[in-house]
């Protein structure tokens, strides 16, 4: 193994105006850092160290099992932070890259050819470059006459002259390790920031006569540092672009990819078609040949082929072949959806099994429930399922027929093929086959329209 990386991710990142790490604000449902580690993976390193520094806790658990953890607890620049490798690296000889942790665009296939040009030339150092129309804000790559790379210069430190240059440094390096630490710890911070900066090792190689090369991004916007807000919305906008045209391309339609918004881990099956104002996050799922939207949220959900989801809400849910959900359904974390199943208008679902064929079509909540085939709750049920103190159980198995604005209060089970008169409140358990009525008696006053208004009457007067 003659490949590692550094990744540095110990800044604050003031401008994002927040309590936590910087690169751990999430782009289409991944930290920036996450997207780093996997561009780095995926251009085939398999060393790791992140340099962590600001919420050094949060960070360490977001690389746990993916990176090793070095700290940097005061930030004095970018060869500080490097320099703080050093001790992981003393025994590791062969070439080394250097990321930056709040660049989630970087693509795997961009560090590949990096890592390839480095090797191929004999390089000391290798600097991934970028031209921009509009370099503000970026060190310069100063060149000689015939290409060469002679230094990098900070925008504050750089003359009216390099100011024009509009090839710019992205802060991706792959360095040979021989000598490199050894630089670092020699550096001094002669700059306008009074920062150790990794780019004085450019010139540094330069004077002893070593090669420095660069390799030109194809595509300025991988290079894209998030520093605020502004940059994280712009970066998502990037991403999910990309995401959305990766599932077109599979065979998924999307009906207008300006009003979807899909994660990057989210999976969708062909022919099948995401309507407008559309949000799918987390791990979800999609079969094939479903109608998802529009207006709908889903939530680390398992889809089954052939579903319809329009206006609703479904969070940590799964479910089979055919379901039909809402108009304005909410299904909760913890649900398990049969084949052909119906949840239907302003019904509310929560941790419960929902067997095949069966239907919740409207204004009904069921908690904890167990639910066999065929059954049919109607209208305005609800699964009384928490006393104040516990939550119950409800039991209702295949073939029976909830009347409307039926209670079930928990732990209750109601039999196979059995039957709840409307209006009632079922407190204890139906045999198979029964038809179970628990309400008042119905009482009927003659005349009182007449009665009541003799008493307005009496009252105004």
């Amino acid at each position: 193994m003659d490949l590692a990386t550094v990744i540095l991710a110990a800044g604050k990142g003031t401008r994002m105006k927040s309590k936590f790490p910087k690169v751990l604000h999430n782009v289409c449902g991944g930290t920036m850092l996450s997207y780093v580690l996997d561009a780095a993976h995926g251009a085939g390193v398999k060393k790791i160290i992140v340099v962590v520094g600001y919420g050094a806790e949060q960070v360490a658990r977001e690389v746990a099992g993916r990176a090793q953890i070095v700290s940097q607890p005061e930030q004095l620049g970018t060869a500080h932070a490097l320099l703080q490798a050093g001790p992981l690296l003393r025994d590791f000889n062969g070439h080394l890259l250097v990321l930056c942790g709040d660049t989630p665009l970087i693509e795997a296939g961009t560090l590949a050819e990096l890592i390839q040009s480095h090797r191929s030339t004999g390089a000391a150092a290798t600097v991934l470059t970028a031209r921009l129309e509009d370099p503000a804000g970026y060190g310069r790559v100063v060149r000689d006459n015939q290409g060469g790379v002679v230094r990098i210069v900070e925008q504050k430190d750089a003359s009216p002259e390099e100011q024009q240059i509009r090839e710019v440094n992205t802060g991706i390096y792959c360095f040979k390790t021989e000598g490199l630490f050894a630089d670092l710890s020699r550096l001094t911070p002669n700059n306008a920031q009074g920062e150790y900066y990794l780019t004085d090792i450019i010139e540094k190689n330069v004077r002893r006569g070593r090669r420095v090369g660069a390799v030109t991004l194809a595509n300025p916007l991988e290079m894209k540092g998030i520093n605020d807000r502004v940059q994280l919305a712009e970066a998502g906008r990037y991403m999910r672009r990309r995401i959305l045209r990766d599932l077109m391309l599979s065979g998924v339609t999307v009906i207008d990819p300006h009003s979807a918004f899909v994660d990057r881990k989210v999976q969708v099956g062909r022919d099948t078609i995401i309507y407008p104002h559309t949000f799918i996050e987390g791990d979800t799922v999609i079969g094939e040949g479903c109608v998802i939207g529009p207006g709908a949220r889903l939530v680390n959900a398992v889809v089954g082929n052939g579903v319809s989801i329009q206006y609703s809400v479904v969070n940590g849910s799964s479910m089979e072949d055919g379901c039909s959900i809402g108009p304005f359904s909410h299904l909760r974390p913890g649900n398990s959806l049969g084949p052909q199943v119906k949840i239907g208008n302003f019904s509310e679902i929560k941790k419960s099994i929902v067997g095949d064929g069966s239907k919740v079509s409207h204004l009904s909540y069921v908690g904890d429930a167990t639910i066999g085939k065929n059954v049919n709750i109607g209208a305005g049920t609800i699964t009384c399922n928490y006393d104040g103190r516990n939550k119950w159980p409800t039991w209702i198995d295949d073939g029976v027929f909830i009347g409307s604005n039926t209670n079930l209060v928990a732990p209750v089970k109601i039999g196979a093929g059995s039957v709840t008169g409307a209006g009632s409140t079922i407190t204890k358990d139906v045999p198979a086959g029964s038809l179970a009525v628990e309400r008042s008696k119905q009482t009927v006053i003659p005349d009182w329209s007449k009665r009541d208004k003799n008493k307005k009457d009496e009252t105004q007067n």
